[in-house]
């Protein structure tokens, strides 16, 4: 039996991925007692909160949607057509994969990868060393082949997650070319190894055997509640193959939250899983792109010419909007979205689930999402607008964070004196403050006060109507960038953080709906016209 498990974000946001793939294990249990242990299962990390790509927070990554197809392919459909070779070459176990990449490969026709071994196993692409640094890299056994092949079966020796470069070159996990690629690997994450003389291999996603996954369910079953995040990647393949040591343990330079409990934890699951095997299949003619932050969801989407080739995306996929000159090489990309013929999009930026009116103007790098805009309006370059539908107090309500492309949502301080340390669009979040009216005080953000950030700051109003909260909230983002006073005091306010408490995704998916009809409607009304 083939099993789908998609991890919800606020599960893999309170506990890391880790941590909620040990949920899943648990429930599992719970619902099929030993029923499971003939499952493969695929499970998909869904994103967390996504902050560094919040148009995908209130739904999670892997509901993103993918510029080609009609209706409008997501990233959980073209995570099935990846891995649709996958189950019948699989021992009974789980496959775990993120919601924000995408790993494609060629092998010979008469091959296929293979998860059939005990303890782990784990795709394995070859990678710049810069791109080695934020990623998990593999310290592989000695190969003797003079060679490289398309797909190669490896052991590990140990496994780094997101190591300096000086300890890629420490634990020997540098690799220098025995012969030639017959295949440029040039784009996405990884550079044409014909041209660079070293190398690593990267991790994407990995698969644990039965025993194994029943391992790691009674240990967390013995824990009974866990109180830090977990990291599936970082604390579990750590642990193993001969050459892993408890040091890991210890370092904490990655760490999104610290808490007190984590080194613990940590050395307990490397007692659990030392001595457990890390196979690798290593993919030579492969690529790996990440599509996690906005600057790679632009960048992938408008002006990766590879990504673009291999998967067919395209500038406006499923939307009325008059097409984009093929001559141009860095395009907008519009999906699902309703456009005025006389509204402009900028090369650069991506438009969905959108409708934008006649006197709409989008500067470049920009991104709008669920957005219903029919006012005249100017979004100046490197905007980020992404409207929510809220259901408060029963009533339906609206609320469209703005801000920056490159606002780092997750940057937070711990008191009120230093929120001057934050920025919103390139500028001091102080002084946005004073332009907004809006006083320095504790009610100012949601949550935890000692953790304060642009997610949680209470800035975002809340409106009756779509077009008003977007309107609203260009208003506040304008009058930052053009330094003119705009008072937020008589909206309420909500930080993201609360709008996705509040969020009604049945809403926004009728939305969306809403926008798939009219587009279908007018395609069969075009189609009536040119027969």
């Amino acid at each position: 039996m083939f099993l789908l498990i998609l991890l919800e974000p606020k599960l893999v946001h309170i506990y890391g991925n880790g941590g909620s793939t040990l949920c899943a294990l648990r429930c599992l249990e719970k619902l099929y007692g030993d029923e499971w242990n003939s499952f493969t299962i695929l499970l998909i990390h869904s994103g967390g909160y996504s902050q560094r790509l919040p148009n995908a927070s209130a739904l999670g990554k892997i509901f993103t949607a993918l510029p080609f197809g009609s209706p409008i392919y997501q990233m959980l459909e073209l995570k099935l057509a990846m891995y649709i070779d996958f189950p019948s070459h699989m021992n009974p176990g789980i496959l775990v994969t993120c919601a924000d990449d995408i790993e494609l490969y060629s092998i010979g026709e008469s091959e296929y990868i293979r998860f059939d071994k005990p303890g782990f196993t784990a795709l394995a692409h070859p990678s710049s060393l810069t791109v080695g640094t934020t990623h998990g890299v593999f310290v592989l056994e000695p190969f003797n082949y003079l060679e490289h092949r398309d797909l190669e079966y490896r052991s590990c020796r140990r496994f780094l997650h997101k190591p300096s470069i000086e300890k890629m070159y420490q634990f020997d996990a540098v690799c220098r070319p025995r012969n030639f690629f017959q295949q440029s690997l040039a784009g996405g994450d990884i550079p044409s190894l014909k041209l660079d003389p070293e190398y690593v291999y990267t991790d994407s996603l990995f698969y644990m055997d039965h025993k194994t996954a029943k391992k790691l369910l009674a240990f967390y079953e013995k824990i009974g509640t866990l109180n830090c995040e977990i990291d599936a990647y970082g604390d579990f393949l750590q642990a193993l193959g001969p050459g892993a040591t408890v040091e890991y343990t210890r370092n904490i330079s990655n760490v999104t939250k610290e808490e007190s409990e984590l080194v613990d934890m940590r050395q307990r699951i490397f007692h659990l899983l030392k001595g457990t095997s890390l196979n690798v299949v290593v993919l030579n003619n492969s690529k790996f792109y990440h599509i996690g932050t906005t600057e790679e969801y632009l960048f992938h989407f408008t002006s990766d010419s590879n990504l673009k080739s291999e998967l067919g995306l395209q500038s406006i996929a499923f939307s009325i909007f008059p097409a984009i000159p093929e001559c141009s090489s860095n395009k907008s990309c519009i999906i699902q979205s309703i456009l005025d013929s006389r509204c402009s999009v900028a090369p650069g930026s991506v438009v969905e689930y959108s409708r934008l009116g006649p006197d709409v103007s989008v500067g470049e790098n920009c991104i709008i999402s669920g957005s219903y805009i029919i006012t005249t309006a100017v979004l100046s370059a490197h905007s980020f607008v992404c409207s929510l539908s809220l259901k408060m107090n029963r009533h339906l309500k609206y609320s469209t964070m703005a801000c920056g492309v490159q606002d780092n949502l997750k940057k937070n301080v711990k008191t009120l004196s230093d929120i001057k340390l934050l920025q919103f669009f390139g500028v001091c979040f102080l002084s946005c403050l004073d332009i907004w009216n809006l006083k320095v005080t504790e009610e100012l953000f949601s949550g935890n006060k000692t953790c304060l950030s642009l997610w949680n700051a209470r800035i975002f109003p809340v409106c009756s109507s779509l077009n008003d909260s977007v309107t609203t909230s260009l208003k506040m983002l304008n009058a930052v960038q053009n330094k003119s006073a705009f008072s937020l005091n008589k909206y309420k306010l909500l930080s993201i953080e609360e709008m996705l408490f509040y969020k009604d995704v049945e809403d926004m998916i009728t939305y969306r709906e809403q926008i798939f009809l009219e587009i279908t409607l007018n395609r069969k009304q075009s189609d009536l016209e040119t027969s």
